[in-house]
C-alpha cells in the first residue's frame, strides 16, 4: 500500500483501492485475534505504568517502510 502512494501521489485514493482492502483485511486479522489484543494491551498499560511513575516518555520506534 505505501509503494503504491508513494508511485501514485494525490490519485491514491482511485488508483491503490485494491492494496488499501488488502491492508485492511490484514489488520482486521490481526485485531480480531484476543491473544494479539491483550498483547498490545499489556504492553500500552506497562508503557503507561513507567511514564506515570517517571514522567519521562519512552521515544516510539521507527519502521522502516517496506520497498
Amino acid at each position: 500500500f505505501t509503494k503504491c502512494c508513494q508511485e501514485t501521489g494525490l490519485l491514491m485514493v482511485v488508483k491503490c483501492r485494491q492494496e488499501n482492502t488488502a491492508l485492511k483485511d490484514c489488520l482486521v486479522g490481526y485485531y480480531s485475534d484476543p491473544s494479539f489484543y491483550e498483547e498490545c494491551k499489556a504492553e500500552y498499560l506497562k508503557q503507561r505504568e513507567e511514564y506515570r511513575a517517571t514522567g519521562i516518555k519512552k521515544k516510539r520506534q521507527k519502521f522502516t517502510p517496506n520497498v
